[in-house]
């Protein structure tokens, strides 16, 4: 969990991007949403990405360019 909100904290202080929610994977793993626009969230996720590394193991990083509306309801829901 450290790792996640170091990343956190990085990538909200690195780029304009917005923390939607956050999921416990199980096992340590803990997953961080954010949104904003595309190059945006790539330069938040590049620096939340060395952030966990620094202080932790970083497992995966992925950024999905406008997902369809469906899929960000989903998500979003399944964090509240």
């Amino acid at each position: 969990m450290v790792g996640a909100i170091e990343a956190a904290d990085a990538m909200v202080k690195a780029a304009n991007v917005t923390i939607v929610g956050y999921e416990r994977i199980g096992f340590g793993l803990v997953t961080v949403m954010v949104r904003g626009d595309v190059g945006a969230v790539k330069a938040a996720t590049d620096v939340g990405a060395e952030a966990a590394r620094a202080v932790g193991e970083l497992f995966s990083v992925h950024v999905i360019p406008r997902p369809h509306a469906e899929v960000e309801r989903v998500m979003l829901k399944e964090n509240k």
